[in-house]
């Protein structure tokens, strides 16, 4: 399955998430963002650890934008 749209739809809706209100698509460019430079700064399979935590997180009160923040300011200095 190559379009993102429809898979995320069908986990969305598998999951009772509503995908067009917890992963706008400024999130989605933030969670790409950063999970690209967690697996070419840190190792490629703490990208879906670390989403998984970060989703933990969020369903936990934190702002989506909080929990990138969070974890941007963990990636190695030299790499921000």
């Amino acid at each position: 399955m190559a379009n993102v749209d429809v898979w995320l739809g069908e986990v969305g809706a598998a999951l009772d998430v509503p995908v067009e209100d917890v992963l706008p698509e400024g999130v989605q460019a933030g969670m790409l963002d950063l999970t690209g430079d967690i697996a070419h700064n840190v190792v490629r399979y703490a990208v879906p650890l670390t989403s998984y935590l970060m989703g933990v997180a969020v369903g936990r009160g934190a702002s989506p934008d909080e929990a990138l923040r969070i974890v941007a300011g963990l990636l190695p200095s030299a790499e921000k």
